[in-house]
């Protein structure tokens, strides 16, 4: 009897040569330098393998644009977008980068954003009603190893939930909580929140209950009417310039949250970091906590000395390398319409807010839902020049 010895090499390689197939999508051959790829495709193991050799040629050339990065390759950047162009600015300002992308028509269609959301897992999505207000709603994702947004292809909402014909009595929120889409549409006029879940199973808006807020929570004199919709520890929030209620998902129920003491401030931006939402006014004069655990309002400094200087626009909150962020516009007086940008980090040890120095490029840029959103990106997939400074 003959016995013929295998080395474990040997008889591994055949086994992941014909797996290479279901292997091949889960490589980053978009990260490789074209010596790692020829290195590869020139393997002796490889070449033998004439079929190995072809499926590998193809996945190299192809890639699989949908692979994310390894997070630890990833930046943690602010979107911002600007005013009157289909132009995303992403920034850190305590990197000091600062990455402009224009985006085609195609890509970047002239319509209404609603609102826009980063997900827990670092999908991006945008709502996006067309001009003409009779035409339904859609979501369009970000893909970002190609930097273009795409159409998720998810049915409209609209056909859940139809608003009438004046859809500008609405604001429209879309938040993520515990990996599920919901869809807010505030009627101002009635106060009535009407929402939607997305199943991802059935391809399909959920209804939900709905929320009947205070009417007193709107100022209808004013030009700058708030409301927010945040994700907080497994609930979703609602908030308007006066009150804060919960949405727990396991139960569909509205809880309105009348904490003691009640805020004394007329919210104009919101952010959840953790088991907390910051709150601060148009003037950035103050900022109050709400923890959600304890359900209690702390007060926290606002502006520091501002001077002569006023804010034009609301604030936004952002909270990057979990810290909490705030992004002004402001001006010296009416006469000034050279708008400029501040952004301040809030230094807990200390209580107090630090100025970044930030160096935005001179343009007006603006967020949707009251706040900045956060994604980790993988710089080189923006394909630009890094503007640093």
């Amino acid at each position: 009897m003959s016995i013929c010895l295998t080395s474990p090499c040997e008889s591994v390689v055949p086994y992941r040569l014909h797996h290479l197939p279901s292997i091949l999508p889960h490589i980053r051959f978009n990260l490789l330098t074209p010596d790692d790829t020829a290195a590869i495709l020139e393997h002796p193991l490889v070449m033998t393998d004439s079929g190995s050799s072809e499926v590998i040629k193809n996945a190299v050339q192809k890639g699989n644009p949908n692979l994310k990065p390894r997070l630890g390759r990833t930046t943690e950047m602010v979107l911002l977008s600007a005013v009157g162009s289909n132009e995303l600015l992403f920034m850190n300002p305590r990197e000091g980068k600062y990455i402009s992308c224009s985006y085609n028509h195609k890509d970047f269609p002239l319509a209404r954003d609603t609102d826009v959301t980063v997900t827990s897992d670092n999908n991006i999505y945008r709502l996006i009603r067309e001009r003409d207000n009779s035409k339904p709603l859609f979501v369009l994702k970000y893909n970002h190893a190609e930097n273009v947004w795409e159409d998720t292809g998810m049915s409209s909402v609209s056909k859940s939930l139809r608003l009438g014909n004046n859809v500008n009595c609405y604001e429209e929120h879309l938040v993520e909580v515990d990996q599920t889409l919901y869809y807010l549409a505030e009627n101002i006029e009635e106060c009535l929140v009407s929402m939607r879940k997305y199943s991802w199973h059935t391809d399909q808006w959920q209804e939900c209950s709905q929320l009947q807020f205070d009417n007193t929570s709107y100022d209808f004199n004013s030009t700058c009417q708030f409301s927010a919709a945040l994700s907080c520890s497994s609930d979703l929030y609602f908030l308007t310039s006066k009150e804060l209620h919960c949405y727990d998902p396991r139960q569909d129920r509205w809880y309105k949250q009348s904490s003691s003491p009640q805020p004394n401030l007329e919210m104009r931006a919101a952010v959840s970091m953790g088991t907390e939402i910051f709150c601060t006014d148009f003037s950035f004069t103050q900022t109050l906590v709400y923890d959600t655990e304890s359900d209690y309002w702390q007060k926290l400094p606002g502006w520091p000395d501002p001077g002569i200087r006023e804010t034009y626009g609301s604030p936004y909150f952002f909270v990057l390398e979990n810290q909490l962020h705030i992004l002004l516009n402001y001006s010296y007086g009416y006469d000034d319409d050279d708008g400029k940008h501040l952004v301040y980090v809030y230094d807990r040890s200390a209580d107090a807010w630090r100025d970044l120095k930030a160096t935005l490029p001179d343009k007006e840029y603006y967020s949707y839902g009251n706040l900045c959103h956060v994604a980790r990106i993988y710089l080189p997939y923006l394909k630009v020049q890094d503007k640093e400074t």
